[in-house]
């Protein structure tokens, strides 16, 4: 016999209240004005919450944009994962799985930038460090599944590839030197480079 699960307490129905709260705050305030601009008390206003309560939730500003630009993430890469399902070309379906993650990631310029670069010096013990760290390798595990379509690509050298094409990505979505290009730009100096690795394979 199956049971169903047991309702949520108040305690932690708060909790979760709280916390879509915080999210709802922290995504309208860094959208309006950007990551830079804003201050944790002013999420916590808005969020109408305390500070101390806010830091329960995350430690700092920067793991509020974690928090907050982690769900845009993973909503890009679903997108791109489910376009490059049906793509045969392999440089075609990587793009597929690219474009999503770049806008999702040039919105706000500066809220991209200042994310990427948290997940790359950021405290990875910290729980939406963490998470984004995961969603990264997810990528990478999106872009081996395309790759292996080709026998010829052994698991260790589609992984060696998938590294360097996320890396590519991510610098040419912070580089300075791309940001007055249009996101079908930016993915168009991404495709570039990938097509050169893939003609050598």
């Amino acid at each position: 016999m199956q049971h169903d699960a047991a309702p949520i307490g108040r305690r932690e129905r708060n909790k979760q209240q709280k916390l879509e709260r915080i999210t709802a705050a922290a995504t309208e305030l860094f959208s309006e004005h950007g990551v830079d601009e804003v201050t944790t008390q002013q999420i916590a206003d808005r969020a109408d919450v305390g500070a101390g309560t806010l830091f329960l939730y995350a430690k700092s500003k920067a793991e509020l944009l974690l928090l907050v630009h982690n769900v845009k993430f993973a909503d890009a890469i679903e997108r791109g994962e489910a376009a490059a399902s049906g793509i045969t070309d392999r440089l075609d379906a990587l793009m597929a799985i690219v474009s999503p993650i770049v806008e999702c990631n040039r919105v706000q310029i500066e809220n991209g930038r200042t994310y990427l670069r948290e997940l790359v010096f950021g405290d990875p013990e910290e729980p939406h460090h963490r998470e984004g760290l995961a969603l990264s390798a997810r990528v990478e595990a999106a872009f081996v599944d395309v790759l292996q379509r080709d026998e010829r690509i052994s698991a260790a050298d589609a992984a060696a590839l998938a590294r360097a094409i996320s890396a590519v990505m991510f610098i040419s979505i912070t580089a300075t030197l791309y940001r007055g290009l249009t996101d079908e730009e930016v993915v168009g100096v991404i495709r570039e480079q990938v097509g050169v690795m893939l003609a050598h394979r």
